[in-house]
């Protein structure tokens, strides 16, 4: 990053790979063996006007280290940090919010989570009670599928030794069914969905979502923003652990991004919140990207846009 301009400094550069090897035996016969591997680039830069700092986060993942690109990874973190300075609070108001991949992958987890078959059998769930009910606008789908292999949580068995398997969970808005390990699905009266996820070597199984992501829809990231016309633009999201509560639904977090007018980027923003419910905003997707952008995590992304959020400010 030598020679940029405004970046005041580089607050970390980070590189990660992993081979990893995961056999699962029982005394019941099982014996499954999946190899996986991955490597992360990631660099945080903080740019600076005189009138204060913004700071930008570059990421790029891949099988390998020859799928990084370094300098990619550095124009990805300078870019982000410099086109926020001058940023704004927002005036509160309640508009149309579209979610870059990072962000949509991040509501994704947090949906995930209570489309577990243990949460709902617990009662712990938003979807508790709602199978083949309408959740979810008809534009969107969910599935999680650990077959694919550009997920990179992908694998061929599950924490319990069953095979893993595509899961519809949303079929366009409609609730169609939860992932389930063998005891989750014992409680509820049904069959393993092969979504058996363990914390830890240690760890004992539950159920959880390892490969989600929405089905992708027609329009690119500057379609959606033309098609929105008005509203902001959520390039990164703060809070969420504390600001998002799966079982209830409520949404309240940190945000910084742009405002979006006539169809275009406007103005930065800063100290700025999005709130709803993610009952409400699954309601309320008007458009899924063909953008997907495959991430660390249990999740992938893609640009979203979800009408009627209400954006604290000023």
């Amino acid at each position: 990053m030598r020679g940029a301009e405004r970046i005041r400094q580089v607050e970390s550069a980070d590189y990660s790979d992993y081979d990893v090897q995961t056999v699962v035996a029982s005394t019941y016969g099982v014996h499954a063996r999946t190899d996986r591997t991955g490597s992360f680039l990631s660099v945080e830069a903080i740019a600076a006007d005189g009138s204060g700092d913004q700071t930008g986060w570059g990421l790029q993942a891949g099988r390998g280290p020859a799928a990084l690109e370094a300098q990619r990874v550095a124009t990805d973190a300078i870019s982000r940090a410099t086109r926020l300075l001058g940023a704004v609070k927002p005036t509160s108001v309640r508009t149309t919010a579209v979610f870059i991949p990072r962000s949509t992958a991040t509501l994704l987890a947090i949906i995930g989570s209570a489309l577990s078959g243990d949460a709902v059998v617990r009662g712990r769930s938003i979807f508790a009670g709602r199978l083949d009910t309408e959740v979810a606008s008809r534009v969107v789908s969910v599935i999680d599928d650990p077959t694919d292999p550009r997920q990179f949580a992908a694998s061929r068995y599950d924490g319990e030794g069953l095979a893993c398997r595509r899961n519809v969970l949303i079929d366009h808005g409609r609730l169609a069914g939860f992932v389930y390990d063998t005891v989750a699905a014992r409680r509820a009266g049904v069959s393993s969905t092969g979504s058996a996820v363990r914390g830890g070597l240690a760890g004992p199984p539950s159920a959880g979502c390892r490969a989600l992501g929405f089905v992708a829809g027609p329009q690119s990231a500057d379609e959606i923003v033309q098609l929105v016309g008005d509203g902001v633009y959520v390039d990164s999201l703060s809070g969420v652990h504390s600001g998002v509560n799966p079982i209830s639904g409520d949404f309240s977090v940190g945000f910084t991004g742009f405002m979006i007018r006539s169809g275009h980027l406007a103005e930065p923003l800063r100290e700025a919140t999005v709130a709803s419910t993610l009952q409400r905003m699954l309601l309320d997707v008007i458009a899924v990207g063909s953008d997907v952008e495959w991430l660390p995590g249990n999740a992938a992304g893609q640009t979203i846009a979800v009408t009627g959020v209400s954006v604290g400010g000023r």
